[in-house]
Protein backbone atom coordinates (compact mmCIF):
# COMPACT_ATOMS: atom_id res chain seq x y z
CA UNK A 1 0.00 0.00 0.00
CA UNK A 2 0.96 3.70 -0.62
CA UNK A 3 1.88 5.51 2.23
CA UNK A 4 0.28 8.98 3.24
CA UNK A 5 4.04 10.71 2.29
CA UNK A 6 3.78 8.89 -1.05
CA UNK A 7 0.67 10.28 -2.45
CA UNK A 8 1.32 13.63 -1.20
CA UNK A 9 4.26 13.38 -3.08
CA UNK A 10 2.22 12.13 -6.18
CA UNK A 11 -0.16 15.53 -5.80
CA UNK A 12 2.67 17.83 -5.54
CA UNK A 13 3.42 16.85 -8.97
CA UNK A 14 0.18 18.15 -9.84
CA UNK A 15 0.57 21.52 -9.67
CA UNK A 16 -0.77 24.75 -12.45
CA UNK A 17 2.06 26.92 -11.57
CA UNK A 18 4.41 25.77 -13.96
CA UNK A 19 1.96 27.46 -16.82
CA UNK A 20 1.80 30.50 -17.99
CA UNK A 21 -1.45 31.90 -19.65
CA UNK A 22 -1.03 32.04 -23.66
CA UNK A 23 -0.71 36.05 -24.68
CA UNK A 24 -3.62 37.68 -25.74
CA UNK A 25 -3.67 39.17 -29.15
CA UNK A 26 -4.24 43.53 -29.39
CA UNK A 27 -7.29 43.25 -31.66
CA UNK A 28 -9.76 46.27 -29.83
CA UNK A 29 -11.38 45.89 -33.35
CA UNK A 30 -11.59 42.68 -34.18
CA UNK A 31 -14.30 41.91 -36.76
CA UNK A 32 -14.21 37.82 -37.01
CA UNK A 33 -17.06 37.36 -34.14
CA UNK A 34 -19.65 39.30 -36.12
CA UNK A 35 -18.45 37.16 -39.79
CA UNK A 36 -20.77 34.67 -40.51
CA UNK A 37 -19.18 31.05 -42.58
CA UNK A 38 -21.57 31.12 -45.59
CA UNK A 39 -19.27 28.62 -47.99
CA UNK A 40 -17.05 25.59 -47.53
CA UNK A 41 -13.44 26.60 -46.89
CA UNK A 42 -11.16 25.08 -49.70
CA UNK A 43 -9.95 21.62 -48.10
CA UNK A 44 -7.07 19.62 -47.98
CA UNK A 45 -6.94 16.58 -46.71
CA UNK A 46 -3.26 15.23 -44.96
CA UNK A 47 -4.63 11.83 -43.64
CA UNK A 48 -2.00 10.15 -45.79
CA UNK A 49 0.94 12.22 -44.16
CA UNK A 50 0.25 13.82 -41.14
CA UNK A 51 -2.63 11.03 -40.58
CA UNK A 52 0.14 8.68 -41.60
CA UNK A 53 2.73 9.49 -39.86
CA UNK A 54 0.67 9.52 -36.36
CA UNK A 55 0.09 5.98 -36.95
CA UNK A 56 1.50 2.72 -35.18
CA UNK A 57 1.89 0.99 -38.05
CA UNK A 58 1.61 3.14 -40.57
CA UNK A 59 -0.46 2.44 -43.80
CA UNK A 60 0.95 -0.45 -45.91
CA UNK A 61 0.48 0.29 -49.87
CA UNK A 62 -2.83 -1.40 -50.41
CA UNK A 63 -4.03 0.99 -47.40
CA UNK A 64 -2.62 4.18 -48.94
CA UNK A 65 -4.12 3.17 -52.00
CA UNK A 66 -7.61 2.40 -50.63
CA UNK A 67 -7.70 5.75 -49.17
CA UNK A 68 -6.88 7.73 -51.78
CA UNK A 69 -9.22 5.84 -53.43
CA UNK A 70 -11.82 6.81 -50.45
CA UNK A 71 -10.73 10.66 -50.52
CA UNK A 72 -11.00 11.33 -54.36
CA UNK A 73 -14.71 9.54 -53.98
CA UNK A 74 -15.33 11.74 -51.04
CA UNK A 75 -14.61 15.02 -53.00
CA UNK A 76 -11.68 16.59 -52.19
CA UNK A 77 -9.60 18.47 -54.74
CA UNK A 78 -5.92 18.70 -52.88
CA UNK A 79 -4.84 15.60 -51.21
CA UNK A 80 -1.36 15.75 -49.22
CA UNK A 81 -0.09 11.97 -50.32
CA UNK A 82 3.36 12.00 -48.29
CA UNK A 83 6.91 13.11 -47.12
CA UNK A 84 8.50 11.56 -50.16
CA UNK A 85 12.14 12.97 -49.10
CA UNK A 86 11.81 11.88 -45.62
CA UNK A 87 10.00 7.85 -46.63
CA UNK A 88 11.14 5.75 -49.75
CA UNK A 89 7.30 4.07 -49.28
CA UNK A 90 6.06 7.83 -49.91
CA UNK A 91 8.08 8.15 -52.68
CA UNK A 92 6.99 5.25 -54.21
CA UNK A 93 3.42 6.12 -53.42
CA UNK A 94 4.16 9.08 -54.94
CA UNK A 95 5.61 7.62 -58.01
CA UNK A 96 2.92 4.87 -58.56
CA UNK A 97 0.08 7.23 -58.69
CA UNK A 98 1.76 9.46 -61.58
CA UNK A 99 3.02 6.64 -63.60
CA UNK A 100 -0.09 4.30 -63.11
CA UNK A 101 -2.31 7.66 -63.94
CA UNK A 102 -3.79 7.38 -60.60
CA UNK A 103 -4.55 11.55 -60.16
CA UNK A 104 -7.94 12.53 -61.50
CA UNK A 105 -7.36 15.55 -63.62
CA UNK A 106 -9.46 17.93 -61.23
CA UNK A 107 -7.57 17.05 -58.25
CA UNK A 108 -3.88 17.78 -57.31
CA UNK A 109 -1.63 15.96 -54.97
CA UNK A 110 0.73 17.70 -52.27
CA UNK A 111 3.73 16.61 -50.71
CA UNK A 112 5.67 17.85 -47.76
CA UNK A 113 9.28 19.03 -47.53
CA UNK A 114 11.56 20.74 -45.32
CA UNK A 115 13.25 24.18 -46.37
CA UNK A 116 16.51 21.70 -46.75
CA UNK A 117 18.20 21.63 -49.86
CA UNK A 118 18.91 18.06 -50.46
CA UNK A 119 15.30 17.25 -49.67
CA UNK A 120 14.04 19.69 -51.54
CA UNK A 121 15.37 18.11 -54.84
CA UNK A 122 14.42 15.03 -53.87
CA UNK A 123 10.43 15.91 -53.44
CA UNK A 124 10.79 17.14 -56.94
CA UNK A 125 12.28 13.91 -58.42
CA UNK A 126 9.41 12.09 -56.74
CA UNK A 127 6.89 14.33 -58.46
CA UNK A 128 8.48 13.84 -62.01
CA UNK A 129 6.10 13.90 -64.68
CA UNK A 130 3.27 14.98 -62.56
CA UNK A 131 0.32 17.55 -64.27
CA UNK A 132 -0.38 19.56 -61.11
CA UNK A 133 1.02 19.63 -57.63
CA UNK A 134 1.31 21.54 -54.26
CA UNK A 135 5.09 21.47 -53.01
CA UNK A 136 4.55 22.74 -49.31
CA UNK A 137 7.78 23.74 -47.62
CA UNK A 138 8.32 24.68 -43.87
CA UNK A 139 10.72 25.08 -41.29
CA UNK A 140 9.41 25.64 -37.38
CA UNK A 141 9.78 29.90 -36.40
CA UNK A 142 8.49 29.48 -33.43
CA UNK A 143 10.31 31.45 -30.39
CA UNK A 144 10.68 27.66 -28.23
CA UNK A 145 12.32 25.92 -31.41
CA UNK A 146 14.56 29.27 -32.54
CA UNK A 147 16.13 29.68 -28.94
CA UNK A 148 15.94 26.10 -27.48
CA UNK A 149 16.11 23.80 -30.88
CA UNK A 150 18.03 25.57 -33.49
CA UNK A 151 19.57 28.11 -30.99
CA UNK A 152 19.48 31.07 -33.58
CA UNK A 153 17.97 34.21 -34.07
CA UNK A 154 15.26 35.80 -35.82
CA UNK A 155 17.65 36.25 -39.10
CA UNK A 156 18.96 32.61 -39.10
CA UNK A 157 15.69 31.52 -38.74
CA UNK A 158 14.36 33.58 -41.84
CA UNK A 159 17.20 32.93 -43.63
CA UNK A 160 16.19 28.53 -44.12
CA UNK A 161 12.80 29.87 -45.32
CA UNK A 162 14.69 32.17 -47.87
CA UNK A 163 16.96 29.46 -48.89
CA UNK A 164 13.86 26.87 -49.14
CA UNK A 165 11.84 29.04 -51.22
CA UNK A 166 14.96 29.52 -53.48
CA UNK A 167 15.42 26.33 -53.92
CA UNK A 168 11.91 25.70 -54.51
CA UNK A 169 11.58 27.72 -57.30
CA UNK A 170 14.72 27.16 -58.86
CA UNK A 171 13.82 23.37 -59.07
CA UNK A 172 10.40 24.20 -60.50
CA UNK A 173 11.73 25.75 -63.27
CA UNK A 174 13.55 22.51 -64.16
CA UNK A 175 10.30 21.17 -64.53
CA UNK A 176 8.22 23.33 -67.11
CA UNK A 177 5.47 20.92 -68.09
CA UNK A 178 4.33 20.94 -64.86
CA UNK A 179 1.69 23.67 -63.10
CA UNK A 180 3.11 24.14 -59.75
CA UNK A 181 1.80 25.38 -56.76
CA UNK A 182 4.42 27.00 -53.88
CA UNK A 183 3.19 26.65 -50.04
CA UNK A 184 4.82 27.43 -47.32
CA UNK A 185 4.15 26.91 -43.68
CA UNK A 186 6.02 28.73 -40.39
CA UNK A 187 5.79 25.71 -38.78
CA UNK A 188 4.53 26.06 -34.89
CA UNK A 189 2.56 29.46 -36.02
CA UNK A 190 0.94 30.00 -32.87
CA UNK A 191 3.92 29.58 -31.10
CA UNK A 192 5.54 32.37 -32.83
CA UNK A 193 5.84 36.11 -32.04
CA UNK A 194 2.96 37.73 -34.99
CA UNK A 195 5.15 40.38 -35.73
CA UNK A 196 7.96 38.03 -37.03
CA UNK A 197 5.76 35.34 -38.57
CA UNK A 198 4.56 38.16 -41.04
CA UNK A 199 8.21 39.15 -41.59
CA UNK A 200 9.47 35.23 -42.56
CA UNK A 201 6.27 35.03 -44.96
CA UNK A 202 6.42 38.35 -46.47
CA UNK A 203 10.72 37.22 -47.17
CA UNK A 204 9.12 33.92 -48.66
CA UNK A 205 6.56 35.69 -51.26
CA UNK A 206 8.88 38.50 -52.12
CA UNK A 207 11.28 35.40 -53.82
CA UNK A 208 8.22 33.71 -55.25
CA UNK A 209 6.35 37.05 -56.49
CA UNK A 210 2.69 35.05 -56.94
CA UNK A 211 0.09 37.04 -58.13
CA UNK A 212 -3.39 37.22 -58.06
CA UNK A 213 -3.70 34.46 -60.99
CA UNK A 214 -1.25 32.40 -59.79
CA UNK A 215 -1.37 32.56 -56.34
CA UNK A 216 0.81 30.89 -53.16
CA UNK A 217 -0.64 28.91 -50.39
CA UNK A 218 0.59 30.12 -46.86
CA UNK A 219 -0.67 27.47 -44.16
CA UNK A 220 -0.77 29.04 -40.79
CA UNK A 221 -0.35 25.74 -38.53
CA UNK A 222 -1.07 25.44 -34.98
CA UNK A 223 0.99 22.66 -34.67
CA UNK A 224 0.53 22.48 -30.58
CA UNK A 225 -2.64 23.80 -29.85
CA UNK A 226 -1.51 26.41 -26.98
CA UNK A 227 -5.09 29.19 -26.73
CA UNK A 228 -8.12 28.97 -26.99
CA UNK A 229 -10.22 29.06 -30.21
CA UNK A 230 -10.70 33.16 -30.38
CA UNK A 231 -7.40 33.70 -29.65
CA UNK A 232 -5.99 31.88 -32.65
CA UNK A 233 -9.05 33.56 -34.49
CA UNK A 234 -7.33 37.07 -33.57
CA UNK A 235 -4.17 35.87 -35.11
CA UNK A 236 -5.50 34.87 -37.92
CA UNK A 237 -7.10 38.16 -38.49
CA UNK A 238 -4.16 40.13 -37.02
CA UNK A 239 -1.85 38.50 -39.60
CA UNK A 240 -4.63 39.04 -42.45
CA UNK A 241 -4.27 42.40 -42.09
CA UNK A 242 -0.86 42.66 -42.26
CA UNK A 243 0.90 40.37 -44.10
CA UNK A 244 1.84 41.46 -48.09
CA UNK A 245 0.87 40.49 -51.21
CA UNK A 246 -2.72 39.28 -49.76
CA UNK A 247 -4.41 39.10 -52.70
CA UNK A 248 -2.07 36.49 -54.03
CA UNK A 249 -2.31 34.56 -51.11
CA UNK A 250 -4.33 31.49 -50.29
CA UNK A 251 -4.98 31.70 -46.61
CA UNK A 252 -4.60 28.10 -44.90
CA UNK A 253 -4.85 26.58 -41.10
CA UNK A 254 -3.64 23.73 -39.96
CA UNK A 255 -5.38 23.11 -36.45
CA UNK A 256 -4.29 20.36 -34.03
CA UNK A 257 -6.61 19.29 -30.85
CA UNK A 258 -4.19 19.26 -27.80
CA UNK A 259 -6.57 21.50 -26.02
CA UNK A 260 -9.62 19.42 -27.63
CA UNK A 261 -10.93 22.34 -30.08
CA UNK A 262 -9.19 22.04 -33.24
CA UNK A 263 -12.79 22.02 -35.16
CA UNK A 264 -13.64 25.16 -33.73
CA UNK A 265 -10.34 27.08 -33.72
CA UNK A 266 -10.61 25.91 -37.65
CA UNK A 267 -14.44 27.41 -37.99
CA UNK A 268 -13.33 30.48 -35.88
CA UNK A 269 -10.45 31.34 -38.03
CA UNK A 270 -12.71 30.99 -41.36
CA UNK A 271 -14.91 33.66 -39.99
CA UNK A 272 -11.45 35.58 -38.80
CA UNK A 273 -10.24 35.71 -43.01
CA UNK A 274 -8.66 31.78 -43.51
CA UNK A 275 -9.69 30.38 -47.44
CA UNK A 276 -8.55 26.82 -46.71
CA UNK A 277 -8.56 24.05 -43.83
CA UNK A 278 -6.24 21.22 -44.06
CA UNK A 279 -7.31 18.31 -41.31
CA UNK A 280 -7.79 14.31 -41.62
CA UNK A 281 -11.18 12.30 -41.64
CA UNK A 282 -11.95 11.67 -37.38
CA UNK A 283 -9.39 13.62 -36.58
CA UNK A 284 -6.65 11.20 -36.65
CA UNK A 285 -3.00 12.91 -35.86
CA UNK A 286 -0.38 12.93 -33.75
CA UNK A 287 -0.94 13.29 -30.33
CA UNK A 288 -4.44 14.26 -29.93
CA UNK A 289 -5.60 14.46 -33.47
CA UNK A 290 -5.65 16.77 -36.36
CA UNK A 291 -8.57 18.83 -37.10
CA UNK A 292 -11.55 16.38 -37.74
CA UNK A 293 -12.77 17.31 -41.26
CA UNK A 294 -15.77 15.06 -41.22
CA UNK A 295 -17.22 16.60 -38.14
CA UNK A 296 -16.26 20.28 -39.51
CA UNK A 297 -17.69 19.67 -42.71
CA UNK A 298 -21.12 18.06 -40.54
CA UNK A 299 -21.38 21.56 -38.95
CA UNK A 300 -21.51 23.29 -42.20
CA UNK A 301 -24.33 20.73 -43.38
CA UNK A 302 -26.06 21.27 -40.16
CA UNK A 303 -26.27 25.16 -41.11
CA UNK A 304 -27.80 24.87 -44.37
CA UNK A 305 -24.07 24.95 -46.06
CA UNK A 306 -22.97 22.53 -48.84
CA UNK A 307 -19.75 21.33 -47.71
CA UNK A 308 -18.80 20.47 -50.95
CA UNK A 309 -17.92 17.15 -49.71
CA UNK A 310 -20.13 13.72 -50.46
CA UNK A 311 -20.95 12.32 -46.70
CA UNK A 312 -23.74 10.87 -47.35
CA UNK A 313 -22.20 7.40 -46.48
CA UNK A 314 -20.56 7.66 -43.29
CA UNK A 315 -20.47 3.96 -42.57
CA UNK A 316 -18.33 3.24 -45.99
CA UNK A 317 -16.21 6.21 -44.74
CA UNK A 318 -16.23 4.40 -41.52
CA UNK A 319 -15.44 1.40 -42.74
CA UNK A 320 -12.42 2.43 -45.27
CA UNK A 321 -10.99 4.74 -41.99
CA UNK A 322 -10.73 2.01 -39.80
CA UNK A 323 -9.30 -0.29 -41.82
CA UNK A 324 -6.56 1.89 -43.22
CA UNK A 325 -5.62 3.28 -39.29
CA UNK A 326 -6.47 0.33 -37.68
CA UNK A 327 -7.98 2.66 -35.03
CA UNK A 328 -11.42 2.29 -33.70
CA UNK A 329 -14.11 5.26 -34.47
CA UNK A 330 -16.06 6.19 -31.06
CA UNK A 331 -19.40 5.55 -29.96
CA UNK A 332 -19.65 8.93 -29.27
CA UNK A 333 -18.14 10.29 -32.26
CA UNK A 334 -19.51 13.91 -33.71
CA UNK A 335 -22.23 12.48 -36.86
CA UNK A 336 -20.40 9.40 -37.30
CA UNK A 337 -20.03 7.47 -33.97
CA UNK A 338 -22.59 4.00 -33.60
CA UNK A 339 -25.05 5.73 -31.00
CA UNK A 340 -25.11 9.53 -31.90
CA UNK A 341 -28.41 8.92 -33.64
CA UNK A 342 -29.67 6.57 -30.81
CA UNK A 343 -31.68 7.14 -27.83
CA UNK A 344 -31.67 5.41 -24.00
CA UNK A 345 -33.82 8.00 -22.17
CA UNK A 346 -37.39 7.57 -22.26
CA UNK A 347 -38.27 11.48 -22.47
CA UNK A 348 -36.08 11.66 -25.42
CA UNK A 349 -37.46 8.75 -27.00
CA UNK A 350 -40.92 10.70 -26.47
CA UNK A 351 -40.14 14.08 -27.80
CA UNK A 352 -38.25 12.74 -30.48
CA UNK A 353 -41.56 10.38 -31.66
CA UNK A 354 -43.71 13.02 -31.55
CA UNK A 355 -41.39 15.73 -33.79
CA UNK A 356 -40.77 12.99 -36.48
CA UNK A 357 -45.07 12.32 -36.61
CA UNK A 358 -45.33 15.92 -36.91
CA UNK A 359 -42.99 16.35 -39.79
CA UNK A 360 -43.88 16.36 -43.30
CA UNK A 361 -42.12 15.91 -46.42
CA UNK A 362 -40.25 18.82 -47.02
CA UNK A 363 -39.95 20.53 -44.00
CA UNK A 364 -37.24 22.24 -42.85
CA UNK A 365 -35.24 19.42 -40.15
CA UNK A 366 -36.06 20.80 -37.04
CA UNK A 367 -36.58 17.34 -34.47
CA UNK A 368 -35.42 17.13 -30.92
CA UNK A 369 -32.43 16.06 -30.00
CA UNK A 370 -30.94 15.29 -33.57
CA UNK A 371 -29.26 18.25 -34.93
CA UNK A 372 -29.57 15.93 -38.22
CA UNK A 373 -31.81 14.18 -39.98
CA UNK A 374 -29.87 10.07 -39.82
CA UNK A 375 -30.95 9.26 -42.78
CA UNK A 376 -28.90 12.07 -45.02
CA UNK A 377 -25.71 10.13 -44.01
CA UNK A 378 -27.44 6.61 -44.64
CA UNK A 379 -28.44 5.98 -40.94
CA UNK A 380 -31.39 5.40 -39.05
CA UNK A 381 -33.07 6.92 -35.73
CA UNK A 382 -32.83 3.51 -32.80
CA UNK A 383 -34.83 3.59 -29.72
CA UNK A 384 -32.98 1.48 -27.26
CA UNK A 385 -33.92 0.85 -23.80
CA UNK A 386 -31.13 0.19 -22.38
CA UNK A 387 -30.19 -2.68 -19.60
CA UNK A 388 -27.66 -3.67 -17.10
CA UNK A 389 -26.87 -6.31 -14.52
CA UNK A 390 -29.18 -4.47 -12.18
CA UNK A 391 -31.76 -4.63 -14.66
CA UNK A 392 -35.13 -6.30 -13.57
CA UNK A 393 -35.73 -7.46 -17.13
CA UNK A 394 -32.81 -8.98 -17.97
CA UNK A 395 -28.89 -7.62 -18.01
CA UNK A 396 -28.46 -8.53 -21.38
CA UNK A 397 -24.78 -8.05 -21.82
CA UNK A 398 -23.65 -8.98 -18.75
CA UNK A 399 -25.95 -12.39 -18.42
CA UNK A 400 -24.53 -13.52 -21.83
CA UNK A 401 -20.87 -12.80 -20.95
CA UNK A 402 -20.96 -14.09 -17.56
CA UNK A 403 -22.84 -17.46 -18.87
CA UNK A 404 -21.93 -18.20 -21.65
CA UNK A 405 -18.70 -16.15 -22.72
CA UNK A 406 -20.34 -14.01 -25.46
CA UNK A 407 -18.98 -10.34 -25.19
CA UNK A 408 -21.42 -8.99 -27.62
CA UNK A 409 -19.86 -5.59 -29.25
CA UNK A 410 -22.00 -2.38 -28.37
CA UNK A 411 -23.44 -2.09 -31.83
CA UNK A 412 -25.18 -5.55 -31.41
CA UNK A 413 -25.90 -5.01 -28.14
CA UNK A 414 -28.29 -2.08 -29.53
CA UNK A 415 -29.98 -4.58 -32.18
CA UNK A 416 -30.15 -7.24 -29.83
CA UNK A 417 -31.17 -5.25 -26.45
CA UNK A 418 -35.24 -4.61 -27.76
CA UNK A 419 -35.88 -8.11 -29.05
CA UNK A 420 -35.14 -8.76 -24.73
CA UNK A 421 -36.99 -6.11 -23.62
CA UNK A 422 -40.04 -7.17 -26.20
CA UNK A 423 -39.89 -10.89 -24.63
CA UNK A 424 -40.02 -8.96 -21.14
CA UNK A 425 -42.51 -6.97 -21.76
CA UNK A 426 -44.44 -10.51 -23.24
CA UNK A 427 -43.66 -12.58 -20.62
CA UNK A 428 -44.89 -10.01 -18.05
CA UNK A 429 -41.79 -11.63 -15.91
CA UNK A 430 -38.02 -12.08 -15.87
CA UNK A 431 -35.73 -13.37 -18.34
CA UNK A 432 -33.59 -16.18 -17.79
CA UNK A 433 -30.00 -16.34 -19.25
CA UNK A 434 -31.01 -18.86 -21.11
CA UNK A 435 -34.07 -17.56 -22.70
CA UNK A 436 -31.93 -14.95 -23.65
CA UNK A 437 -29.13 -17.01 -24.86
CA UNK A 438 -32.10 -18.86 -27.37
CA UNK A 439 -33.18 -15.60 -28.01
CA UNK A 440 -29.81 -14.80 -29.07
CA UNK A 441 -29.35 -17.92 -31.38
CA UNK A 442 -32.77 -17.34 -32.80
CA UNK A 443 -32.18 -14.17 -34.26
CA UNK A 444 -28.63 -13.91 -35.28
CA UNK A 445 -26.50 -18.00 -35.48
CA UNK A 446 -29.62 -20.51 -36.45
CA UNK A 447 -30.03 -19.38 -40.52
CA UNK A 448 -28.21 -22.01 -42.20
CA UNK A 449 -30.57 -22.10 -45.37
CA UNK A 450 -30.93 -21.23 -48.14
CA UNK A 451 -27.07 -21.33 -48.49
CA UNK A 452 -24.38 -22.62 -46.66
CA UNK A 453 -20.41 -23.01 -47.37
CA UNK A 454 -18.69 -25.99 -47.65
CA UNK A 455 -14.48 -26.51 -48.32
CA UNK A 456 -13.01 -23.17 -48.95
CA UNK A 457 -9.70 -21.67 -49.82
CA UNK A 458 -8.22 -18.09 -49.34
CA UNK A 459 -5.21 -17.08 -50.69
CA UNK A 460 -3.36 -14.05 -49.85
CA UNK A 461 -1.67 -11.97 -52.41
CA UNK A 462 -2.08 -7.88 -52.88
CA UNK A 463 -5.92 -9.03 -52.43
CA UNK A 464 -7.64 -11.76 -50.85
CA UNK A 465 -9.23 -14.57 -53.36
CA UNK A 466 -11.83 -16.50 -51.82
CA UNK A 467 -13.01 -20.08 -53.53
CA UNK A 468 -15.25 -21.91 -51.92
CA UNK A 469 -17.98 -24.57 -52.41
CA UNK A 470 -21.59 -22.55 -51.99
CA UNK A 471 -24.52 -24.68 -51.20
CA UNK A 472 -27.61 -23.20 -52.54
CA UNK A 473 -31.07 -25.14 -51.28
CA UNK A 474 -28.43 -28.23 -51.14
CA UNK A 475 -27.20 -27.79 -54.26
CA UNK A 476 -23.52 -27.18 -55.01
CA UNK A 477 -22.04 -23.88 -56.53
CA UNK A 478 -18.81 -22.57 -57.08
CA UNK A 479 -17.89 -19.25 -55.41
CA UNK A 480 -15.32 -17.27 -56.02
CA UNK A 481 -14.91 -13.34 -54.81
CA UNK A 482 -11.78 -11.09 -54.61
CA UNK A 483 -11.52 -7.94 -51.39
CA UNK A 484 -9.78 -6.39 -48.72
CA UNK A 485 -9.45 -9.80 -46.25
CA UNK A 486 -12.08 -13.05 -46.53
CA UNK A 487 -14.91 -11.19 -45.34
CA UNK A 488 -14.95 -8.56 -48.25
CA UNK A 489 -14.14 -11.31 -50.47
CA UNK A 490 -17.07 -13.43 -49.25
CA UNK A 491 -19.46 -10.49 -49.92
CA UNK A 492 -18.02 -9.83 -53.29
CA UNK A 493 -18.59 -13.13 -54.75
CA UNK A 494 -22.06 -13.68 -52.92
CA UNK A 495 -22.83 -10.45 -54.50
CA UNK A 496 -22.18 -11.86 -58.00
CA UNK A 497 -23.78 -15.01 -57.32
CA UNK A 498 -27.10 -13.51 -56.10
CA UNK A 499 -26.88 -9.76 -57.53
CA UNK A 500 -26.93 -7.79 -54.29
CA UNK A 501 -25.20 -5.26 -52.86
CA UNK A 502 -23.21 -6.60 -49.30
CA UNK A 503 -20.56 -4.68 -47.51
CA UNK A 504 -19.70 -5.39 -44.54
CA UNK A 505 -20.29 -2.50 -41.78
CA UNK A 506 -19.24 -3.78 -38.83
CA UNK A 507 -17.07 -7.06 -37.62
CA UNK A 508 -16.12 -8.31 -33.95
CA UNK A 509 -14.34 -11.47 -32.28
CA UNK A 510 -13.15 -12.92 -29.56
CA UNK A 511 -12.18 -16.60 -28.14
CA UNK A 512 -15.02 -17.77 -25.60
CA UNK A 513 -14.10 -18.78 -22.36
CA UNK A 514 -15.69 -21.78 -20.49
CA UNK A 515 -17.59 -20.22 -17.70
CA UNK A 516 -16.33 -22.42 -15.29
CA UNK A 517 -12.74 -23.34 -16.23
CA UNK A 518 -11.91 -20.12 -17.88
CA UNK A 519 -10.23 -22.11 -20.69
CA UNK A 520 -10.71 -20.84 -24.09
CA UNK A 521 -11.86 -23.08 -26.78
CA UNK A 522 -14.16 -22.23 -29.82
CA UNK A 523 -13.92 -18.39 -31.41
CA UNK A 524 -17.01 -16.55 -31.87
CA UNK A 525 -17.68 -13.63 -34.48
CA UNK A 526 -19.70 -11.01 -35.22
CA UNK A 527 -20.94 -9.46 -37.89
CA UNK A 528 -23.29 -6.78 -39.74
CA UNK A 529 -23.46 -6.18 -43.21
CA UNK A 530 -25.77 -3.70 -45.17
CA UNK A 531 -27.12 -5.76 -47.79
CA UNK A 532 -29.53 -3.98 -50.68
CA UNK A 533 -29.24 -1.25 -47.67
CA UNK A 534 -30.79 -3.13 -44.46
CA UNK A 535 -28.43 -3.86 -42.18
CA UNK A 536 -28.33 -7.14 -40.86
CA UNK A 537 -26.59 -8.82 -38.10
CA UNK A 538 -25.15 -12.30 -38.04
CA UNK A 539 -22.95 -15.01 -35.59
CA UNK A 540 -21.48 -18.00 -35.76
CA UNK A 541 -19.21 -20.20 -33.61
CA UNK A 542 -16.09 -22.22 -34.59
CA UNK A 543 -12.92 -23.59 -33.57
CA UNK A 544 -11.31 -21.77 -36.56
CA UNK A 545 -12.26 -18.22 -36.42
CA UNK A 546 -11.95 -17.30 -40.10
CA UNK A 547 -14.98 -20.01 -40.28
CA UNK A 548 -16.68 -18.50 -38.14
CA UNK A 549 -16.67 -15.26 -39.29
CA UNK A 550 -17.54 -16.36 -42.96
CA UNK A 551 -20.50 -18.74 -41.17
CA UNK A 552 -21.33 -15.27 -39.40
CA UNK A 553 -21.90 -12.79 -42.76
CA UNK A 554 -23.63 -15.99 -44.15
CA UNK A 555 -26.26 -15.78 -41.71
CA UNK A 556 -26.77 -12.06 -42.39
CA UNK A 557 -27.13 -12.64 -45.86
CA UNK A 558 -29.35 -15.78 -45.35
CA UNK A 559 -31.85 -13.38 -43.01
CA UNK A 560 -32.14 -11.11 -45.97
CA UNK A 561 -32.86 -13.63 -48.54
CA UNK A 562 -35.60 -15.16 -46.74
CA UNK A 563 -37.12 -12.47 -45.49
CA UNK A 564 -37.50 -11.21 -49.60
CA UNK A 565 -38.17 -14.45 -50.58
CA UNK A 566 -35.08 -14.40 -53.00
CA UNK A 567 -35.20 -16.68 -55.81
CA UNK A 568 -31.68 -18.17 -55.85
CA UNK A 569 -30.54 -19.90 -59.18
CA UNK A 570 -27.63 -22.41 -59.07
Amino acid sequence: MQSDQDNANQTSNFTHEKYRPFPKVSLPDRQWPDQEITAAPLWCSVDLRDGNQALIEPMSVTQKKLMFSLLVKIGFKEIEVGFPAASQPDFDFVRWLIEAEQIPEDVTIQVLTQARPELIERTFDALRGVHRAVVHVYNSTSTVQRQQVFEMDREGIKNIAIRGAQKVQEQAARYPETEWVFQYSPESFTGTELDYAVDVVNAVTAIWQPTKQNPVIINLPATVEMATPNIFADQIEWFNRQVERREAIILSVHTHNDRGCAVAAAELAVMAGADRVEGTLMGNGERTGNMDIITMAMNLYSQGIDPELQLGDMDEIIRVVRECTQLPVHPRHPYAGELVYTAFSGSHQDAIKKCLAKRKTGDAWNVAYLPIDPADIGRSYQEVIRVNSQSGKGGVAYMLERDYGLALPRWLQIDFSPMVQQAAEVSGGEVTGAQIRQLFDQRYVNHNAPVCIGAFEVKRTTHDELHAQLFIDGQMNELNGIGHGSLDALANGLKQQFGIDIVVQEYSEHAIKDGTSGTEADAIAYVQARIAGELYCGAAIHEDIMTASINALLCAANQYLAEHQQAVAC
